[in-house]
């Protein structure tokens, strides 16, 4: 019989990051009772890790924390991250007592039927994801019982913009208590090689940031760890909070030998440029400020402020000219002058004199703005080779003049006629933020929102002098015609000195020579145009730094940068092409498992002994303090779908089920004995499922007439640190090192928290993972005096909507759904077995109808199930051909 059954073990351990990923629990007294420090509320949070992998700027961000409930009832925790506004969350997991439960990224429709019926029902409990400057929050809580274990994991994953010379990576730390194992780990790798790399944190004196970090860089790789100890951790020498609470910003730049990089990898390129060296275009700025009565008092004296510092920063070779509006208009100056001592002296007088008064007439102050910009260019009053600017600031609607949004904008996109962009620039949260950022992407420019706050003054300078050096204008690029497809954006009006361009696609031929890009631009004193020549063959060579690089990290570049663009260019779309644009959106943001504003990622949990399902949706830039603003984490009740089922059993054949159609497709593999085979293998739950093909005794080779089955299986779960090895002989089971034996003339249930094994006596197994998992291996037995057969294995999959959408193998790949179908059934070679033609995964295959057994009910008959069998090794069904799930061994 078994040896004792394990105790309860968990292990979770992914890498990848840039966030923050902490606990926090009901912060109540604990009274006397004293527990080890560490300990709030009962909650150990025994470690935090933030690891990032940034491979030529893509960041895939893991964030994961691990903790147990010390006291003796059920407590609540939250798991509060807050990440980059910029990037997209790709994946959450909840792990606890070694059951994970994944995300899955859905329409966000679906997601709001969902919450719409969990409303009718009562069973809404909103987590608020809320926007703040740069970060937006993520929080999902769940009740851990007593003594269990509970791991969050979320990834994300972003393109790191290039701003003021620099890249940055934004961390914020606030894990609210002490932590054991505390731990920011980032790797980068830049084949361009790596020219500095910078380390800050706001929270923790330098002495101390020098002993918990350390940071390098070589050529094309740089590092960054910062592992305080519980000492550095503490606020003071003796305190038993936490110090960490703040800004950790990690800060880097690349070499520019030449001024683009142009990255190939599996028929995706992404193409970098940055040029350097170059005179700045001379400007033509125009600042439209707002004055009505709401800018009075600190919002008006920031604004002056900023006004007098970018006044200080203008070159005597720009232009420039004050439009000042509230009920009505008023003009420093009739016409754009040039920024001279004396002119920039008289303006600094101007500014200092501005004070509110009246209404908002947003309208009639863009539109003298803009004539004043054309009528300079027109006149010839600015040089040829400069470049017109717009800057607005307001706090408010607009409630005198010309007053609906949706006219203005049209005004002044006819006003601009795409000669140069509009920068809008909010100032607080009492105003249409929406209606500003369309109106300046419409205009080729951009919003930003200023914060009210002690710093607003700098954070309108630092708005300027991101476009203060406009190096080109007029900026295209171009590549081979007939070489490239799904191109994301390749022109630009300008240019700005540190910041860079970012351009991907595909290639159409994937086997060309070379690849020959060009940049072409107007600069200040004349036309440029910047070749980048690749030699594929060099390329592949220089992009085999395996450790460093992380999957299809440019196909997922392309696809992040194309959601991006087509979310932008939506906002001003109406009818049909924004249909489209939204369904291209939408479809590369399920394909890609991003979490964007037309996606939310479904998590399904437990809490109070029900399933429940928490939605997590990404916020716009709305009105801050209004429920549009608000992303809801939702809780609703969970109905699981009914099951398809899949199976390999037999020579092995394997049946996959497809509901949709309500039919099946089976197909062969044609393996030597000794082959393992992957059936399923899903990395987030953790989750594989291994089988090693048997022969007949006596082994004949003759592969036309040999008969193959499956004469062990390797079940493992890396969370749980389980496993379990099945024969016809026995079933060993291992958790960690312990292991239990029992043999198939047992009849035993063994369970753990979020594992079950039933053994049926001589007949079948069953084995669950938690709420939605479950597998069944059936025993074949055979005369034991045959002289050809003998005993093996069928492995039936028959529940599997808990796994995640990146289980692959054999079997897994088949867990989402897919569509095939079927045309031209005409007689086979076979009389009883038609042919016919099956179009799936874009191949046109012949096919024949058969039928295979089902052995889940009876072991000895079976059910006869019809399936379309697809020849040669499931060529055409399967990903990739069928050597690509050969294995070396079981585990």
């Amino acid at each position: 019989m078994a040896s004792a059954w394990w105790p309860c073990l968990i292990l979770a351990l992914l890498s990848g990051l840039v966030a923050s990923g902490f606990l926090r629990s009901p912060s109540r007294p604990l009274g006397k009772r004293s527990l080890p420090e560490g300990v709030s509320n009962g909650i150990e949070v025994y470690s935090t890790k933030i690891s990032c992998k940034v491979t030529s700027r893509f960041a895939h961000n893991v964030v994961t924390t691990r903790a147990v409930n010390r006291a003796d009832t059920a407590k609540e925790v939250s798991f509060d991250v807050e990440l980059p506004k910029t990037a997209f969350i790709t994946n959450f997991t909840l792990t606890i007592d070694g059951v994970t439960y994944p995300g899955n990224v859905k329409e966000k429709e679906v997601a709001k039927r969902q919450y719409e019926k969990a409303v009718s029902q009562g069973k809404t409990a909103g987590l608020v994801k809320a926007s703040g400057r740069k970060l937006e929050k993520f929080t999902v809580s769940v009740n851990v019982a007593a003594g269990s274990k509970v791991t969050f994991e979320l990834t994300y994953e972003e393109l790191l913009k290039r701003h003021k010379g620099k890249y940055e990576m934004y961390l914020k730390v606030q894990p609210k208590q002490l932590v054991k194992h505390f731990e920011i780990e980032a790797d980068i790798y830049e084949p361009q090689g790596i020219s500095t790399l910078d380390a800050e944190a706001s929270f923790i004196t330098n002495d101390l940031l020098g002993s918990a970090l350390t940071k390098s860089f070589s050529g094309k790789k740089g590092r960054v760890s910062f592992k305080p100890s519980l000492d550095q951790q503490r606020s003071c020498p003796t305190c038993t909070d936490s110090l960490l609470n703040g800004d950790f910003i990690i800060t880097y730049d690349v070499n520019r030998e030449s001024p683009a990089n142009v990255q190939i990898v599996n028929g995706y390129f992404v193409h970098f440029f940055a040029p350097q060296g170059l005179p700045v275009v001379p400007k033509n700025v125009v600042f439209v400020i707002d004055v009505s009565g709401s800018m009075h008092g600190r919002k008006m004296e920031q604004t002056k402020d900023a006004l007098l510092k970018i006044l200080g920063d203008m070159k005597g070779e720009d232009y420039l000219n004050f439009i000042l509006f509230s009920g009505d208009v008023i003009t420093w100056k009739d016409d754009l002058v040039q920024a001279t001592p004396e002119n920039i002296e008289e303006a600094r007088t101007f500014v200092k004199n501005i004070h509110d008064r009246g209404l908002t007439n947003i309208n009639d102050g863009l539109l003298r703005g803009i004539s004043m910009l054309n009528r300079a260019r027109e006149e010839h009053r600015v040089p040829e080779r400069s470049t017109s600017i717009i800057i607005m600031l307001t706090d408010g609607d607009a409630n005198v003049g010309e007053s609906r949004p949706e006219k203005i904008q049209e005004n002044v996109r006819n006003a601009i006629g795409g000669k140069f962009p509009l920068y809008n620039l909010g100032f607080g949260n009492n105003l249409n933020y929406n209606f500003l950022e369309s109106m300046a992407l419409e205009n080729q420019g951009l919003a930003r929102r200023i914060y009210e706050d002690s710093d607003a003054n700098l954070q309108l300078q630092g708005f300027y002098e991101e476009v203060a050096n406009p190096l080109l204008t007029g900026v295209e690029v171009e590549y081979p015609e007939n070489a490239i497809q799904d191109l994301t954006q390749n022109a630009y009006q300008h240019f700005y000195d540190g910041s860079e361009i970012v351009v991907a696609g595909r290639l159409l031929d994937e086997d060309m020579n070379n690849f020959k890009a060009d940049v072409k631009g107007h600069g200040a004193t004349n036309d440029l145009t910047f070749t980048e020549e690749v030699d594929m063959k060099e390329m592949e060579k220089a992009l085999k730094e395996q450790d460093y690089i992380f999957g299809n990290y440019i196909e997922r570049l392309w696809a992040y940068l194309t959601i991006e663009q087509l979310l932008e260019k939506r906002k001003n779309a109406h009818g049909e092409e924004k249909e489209k644009l939204t369904a291209q959106a939408l479809d590369l943001s399920l394909k890609y498992h991003f979490v964007t504003p037309l996606t939310s990622m479904v998590v399904t949990k437990p809490e109070d002994n029900e399933d429940q399902t928490a939605i997590a949706d990404k916020p716009g830039e709305g009105p801050v303090d209004t429920e549009a603003a608000r992303s809801m984490a939702y809780l609703t009740s969970y109905q699981p779908p009914q099951n398809p089922y899949y199976y390999v059993d037999g020579d092995p054949h394997f049946i996959i089920q497809v509901p949709q159609k309500d039919d099946a497709i089976c197909f062969n593999i044609d393996e030597d004995p000794g082959t393992v085979l992957r059936l399923i293998q899903d990395p987030i739950t953790g989750l594989i499922v291994n089988g090693q093909i048997i022969g007949e005794k006596g082994g004949d080779s003759n592969s036309k007439t040999r008969k193959t089955y499956f004469g062990k299986l390797g079940i493992a779960n890396a969370h749980m640190d389980f496993r379990m090895e099945v024969t016809p002989e026995k079933i060993a089971l291992w958790n960690g090192a312990a292991q239990s034996t029992f043999t198939w003339l047992d009849t035993v249930t063994i369970t753990q928290d979020g594992l079950s094994v039933t053994i049926n006596r001589k007949k079948n197994m069953v084995i669950s993972f938690g709420d939605g998992v479950t597998f069944v291996v059936v025993l074949h037995q055979v005369w034991k005096k045959h002289p050809v057969h003998q005993d093996f294995l069928g492995f039936y999959v028959v529940d599997s909507h808990r796994m995640s959408a990146q289980t692959h193998g054999l079997l897994g790949q088949f867990f989402q759904p897919f569509d095939f179908k079927v045309s031209d059934i005409h007689p086979g070679s076979d009389p009883t077995k038609p042919d016919a033609t099956m179009v799936v995964k874009n191949h046109r295959l012949t096919v024949t109808r058969g039928s295979q057994k089902d052995y889940r009910k009876d072991v000895n008959i079976g059910t006869k199930v019809a399936c379309w069998f697809v020849h040669n090794n499931g060529q055409g069904l399967i990903d990739g051909v069928h050597s690509d799930y050969i294995i070396p061994d079981l585990f």
